[in-house]
């Protein structure tokens, strides 16, 4: 029998049992690729992050991530909550920078923490590309449980993008309506939009205030019914944003709650850099907190 340690953590908050939820596993050596997806399916979360050593010498991790059912080449509150426990239970000082090996690539994170959370920032290994997109409106709304005319606000419309995982980003009029949304999975399937053979879930946000937004995700294809916290959606969101809103060349700031209607509040800071008229960098900043530690028993 193998015994295998994991923490849970909360992030995108500094609050325990508020944020998205991330399993993490220090050890990973000698895991296989089933092994890996039997314990993210047993843990049951949205993510777990699992560390191997690195390919790279120069670098400190390689990592995988697991959804229940599947692997991601990229997450973001697994990156946030990964750094932070890395350098909590390395006792890394503050502002160190590490390098996570992710399957879009290396990722360099600003990390200060102690064994019990932290704060972290990354800038995206693949800036945020549109992705075609030629479905109409009434069929997204019809597949959210909306009508038409809750969708859409200034000059935001839906939208698709991709930062490596893609999303379709879907504007709402308000705050009621983005609480009353229910995906049909069946019928947002029937919309087929893909990027690199993976189906672009479901990134809804409605406009609470100058640059701030409220958001929800859903992915249930992907055993995640919804999402309280997703990075990935926030890189892909920042196309949206330089698609929608007028920013011009420099460094804007964006906030971004999500989970709100699940009551686990979670908050993203995402920093986007425009250079002629282009995305040329996209952050992502968040919290942390362990909340538990254990035991995984494996047989032989």
């Amino acid at each position: 029998m193998r015994e295998i340690d994991f923490h849970l953590y909360d992030v995108f908050t500094d609050q325990r049992l508020a944020g998205n939820q991330l399993g993490v596993v220090p050890d990973a050596s000698g895991l296989s690729d089933k092994q890996m997806q039997s314990i993210a399916r047993e843990l049951n979360l949205s993510e777990t992050i699992f560390f191997l050593p690195p390919e790279n010498a120069g670098h400190s991790a390689k990592v995988r991530i697991f959804m229940p059912n599947g692997e991601l080449p990229f997450a973001g509150h697994p990156t946030i909550g990964g750094a932070i426990a890395f350098a909590g239970w390395n006792g890394l000082p503050a502002n160190s920078q590490i390098v996570l090996e992710e399957g879009v690539g290396p990722i360099a994170c600003h990390v200060t923490a102690d064994a019990f959370g932290g704060e972290s920032s990354f800038a995206a290994a693949r800036l945020p590309e549109p992705i075609l997109f030629g479905s109409p409106e009434k069929a997204v709304a019809k597949a959210l449980g909306l009508s038409q005319s809750d969708l859409g606000f200034g000059a935001h419309k839906v939208f698709a993008s991709s930062g490596g995982v893609p999303f379709i980003t879907i504007p709402v009029r308000s705050l009621d309506a983005l609480a009353s949304a229910r995906i049909d999975p069946q019928a947002w399937l029937a919309l087929d939009v893909k990027r690199e053979g993976k189906l672009a879930a479901a990134y809804l946000y409605a406009q609470t205030g100058e640059r701030a937004f409220q958001a929800r995700m859903f992915a249930p294809w992907d055993g995640i019914p919804e999402d309280p916290a997703t990075g990935s959606a926030a890189v892909a969101f920042a196309a949206t944003l330089h698609r929608f809103e007028s920013i011009a060349d420099g460094v804007h700031a964006f906030w971004i709650r999500q989970g709100v209607e699940m009551g686990r509040p979670s908050d993203i800071n995402l920093e986007v850099s425009i250079s002629n008229n282009a995305i040329s960098s996209v952050t992502i900043a968040g919290k942390a907190v362990k909340t538990a530690s254990g035991m995984l028993y494996l047989n032989d």
